[in-house]
């Protein structure tokens, strides 16, 4: 493809060879091999996601702050022609026996990047959806409701998907949502998202971040499995999480249910009115 050479001619990087990569639903994934270096270059519609890859630039800029996870390196996004492209080190994967705790360990210290206020400086994407984060609260409940579920419930509205006793539902969360302090989170914490470095350290990309309950990254980690048990253990060793947090899970896992309901249909509604229904009961 010429375009990947073009970009990375403007970088003055000069492209041996590039292979295509999974990359979710949405973007174009190459791995790219240059004479002294493996980069993964990442392409977009200009046009529908003009602005994604500039925030998952400052996204994980922000991750690579905490000094917790192996983050990889931005080295330089923009547009070509009438596509945008994000450039970022290629990180080779390999094996570690210990790593659910080394895992534990570095969630752990993103976690206790903290702020008084829920919510972040700037809004950014789950998935292909926008994902608010403004206006900043310091309210836990008002932070989940007005910049996490209702924009959710509100497009599985429009696609034709109906919730009950909503109102009642947001009036419960007031009993149920801790008043801890935000924890900057991954924001989509699964499974595939992670990889085991060529070091044995735990590497995590594509994030959805903002500062929230450090439970959501917790839960999301549970909702599609892929995590040993033992890190939630230990993890809880080095950071407890607050009383009745087990019983908190699907709450969390709400968010990213509809999530699923307005990317992929109707095969996570049953999921969405249970959850809903249970912290309503």
């Amino acid at each position: 493809m010429h375009l990947i050479k073009d970009i990375f001619n403007k970088h003055s990087l000069e492209v041996q060879s590039y292979l295509p990569l999974s990359g979710g639903d949405i973007n174009d994934v190459y791995q790219v091999k240059t004479k002294d270096q493996d980069f993964v270059i990442k392409l977009n519609s200009a046009s529908r996601y003009p602005d994604m890859f500039e925030i998952e630039a400052d996204s994980l800029k922000l991750l690579s702050e905490t000094n917790s996870f192996t983050i990889p390196q931005v080295i330089a996004y923009g547009q070509s022609e009438d596509k945008t492209y994000l450039i970022i080190t290629h990180i080779s994967s390999g094996q570690n026996k210990n790593f659910s705790e080394k895992f534990a360990s570095a969630l752990a210290k993103l976690h206790r990047r903290q702020s008084d206020y829920y919510g972040l400086d700037f809004d950014n994407y789950i998935g292909r959806l926008p994902q608010p984060n403004q206006p900043k609260t310091k309210d836990p409940v008002a932070f989940y409701v007005n910049l996490r579920l209702e924009p959710q419930f509100k497009l599985a509205h429009e696609k034709g998907f109906k919730f009950q006793n909503i109102d009642a539902f947001y009036k419960n969360l007031e009993s149920i949502i801790p008043q801890e302090k935000a924890s900057l989170i991954h924001g989509d914490l699964w499974s595939g998202n992670y990889l085991v470095t060529h070091k044995g350290n735990a590497c995590i990309f594509d994030p959805a971040i903002g500062y929230a309950c450090r439970e959501m990254d917790i839960a999301m980690m549970k909702l599609f499995g892929g995590y040993p048990h033992s890190i939630f253990e230990i993890y809880n060793e080095i950071f407890p999480l607050e009383a009745d947090w087990k019983f908190r899970t699907e709450l969390w896992q709400l968010y990213y249910i509809l999530v699923h309901v307005n990317l992929f249909g109707s095969s996570y509604y049953s999921r969405a009115r249970a959850m809903l229904a249970k912290y309503n009961a």
